[in-house]
């Protein structure tokens, strides 16, 4: 495979893994076209024309150094420069992958908390509250990043000469899609037999060693779960912490987050919702290795760096 089939396979998957589903994905990029042909010649020229065909756009292919056959790559969560000169010392990387966003995918996060609408819907808060509400929290973190050096790592692939792209929202809608359907299989009762069921988990497994591993944050293992909801896993990073009273309203009882700042606990907690916070880097993990599983399927040697607990589930012939 060469870099542009791997990363058209990374959006193709998060695709079908997307609580949307294909056909509200496709009116999401229809409706950027539609934007697009109102704009001016002008504001064309500045125009990112890689929104009219990838819903994602925290994920990008940032330098390609060598267009050429992909046989091995360095997969990590986050890719810094220290990462890249791994790969240069290692001398036979032809792709390194990060999961977090660099560069233009790291100044475009905001563009994908849309999901989180959709994902909230889902799960019983009314449309035009998830709306109203995330509106404020894409605003709010689409200022934040907007003050960050975004292209520091990617100079440094071009530097180095090293082929970079990163998968952020495609992953984080697999392991989204792999924990709906574990829960909806095995339906846990109490917060005991959900933490239980995580660890079944490798990556969540291998994280409690790690000292990183899935924590209750609110309730206990004896609380019942009630409706669970897997609303702050994917979508760019948290979404509003006035959500929580709105998702109780809705009936949700139990919340399973990827990570969780002090207001966003303080207000489950107001809101009598329980949480456990899956834990970052194995949630990421999970995302990133179901994505590497098919390269491996594929020929391609898979080496973990920058956080990455590498679980293959590709079956050994």
């Amino acid at each position: 495979m060469r870099i542009k089939e791997i990363f058209d396979l990374a959006i193709k998957m998060g695709i079908e893994a997307d609580f949307r589903g294909k056909e509200r994905v496709e009116k999401f990029l229809e409706r950027k076209r539609k934007k697009y042909q109102k704009l001016s010649e002008k504001e064309k020229e500045l125009f990112d024309l890689e929104a009219l065909e990838n819903p994602y756009l925290d994920s990008r292919i940032h330098h390609i150094a060598n267009d050429k056959e992909i046989k091995k790559v360095l997969a990590g969560i986050s890719i810094e420069i220290e990462e890249l000169l791994i790969a240069k010392e290692l001398g036979d990387i032809d792709l390194v992958i990060s999961h977090h966003p660099l560069g233009k995918g790291l100044a475009n996060l905001a563009d994908v908390m849309e999901l989180q609408c959709d994902v909230l819907n889902y799960y019983g808060v009314p449309i035009n509250v998830a709306e109203s509400l995330m509106k404020e929290r894409i605003d709010e973190v689409a200022r934040g990043v907007h003050a960050i050096i975004h292209e520091k790592t990617v100079d440094g692939a071009k530097l180095l000469g090293i082929n970079l792209m990163n998968v952020h929202t495609p992953t984080d809608n697999l392991v989204a899609k792999f924990l709906k359907d574990l829960i909806e299989k095995e339906k846990p009762e109490t917060l005991g037999d959900l933490y239980d069921l995580l660890l079944e988990i490798p990556e969540y497994k291998e994280a409690v060693k790690l000292g990183s591993g899935p924590k209750i944050t609110v309730g206990s293992r004896e609380n019942r779960c009630g409706k669970i909801a897997l609303v702050e896993i994917t979508g760019g990073t948290e979404g509003s912490p006035k959500l929580y009273e709105k998702m109780a309203i809705a009936g949700i009882g139990t919340v399973v987050s990827m990570h969780q700042s002090q207001e966003h606990w303080q207000k489950a907690k107001e809101a009598h919702i329980n949480v456990i916070v899956a834990g970052h880097c194995p949630s990421d993990s999970l995302g990133m290795n179901l994505f590497l599983d098919e390269l491996e399927k594929r020929g391609i040697e898979i080496v973990p760096c920058g956080g990455l607990i590498r679980v293959s589930r590709v079956k050994k012939s």
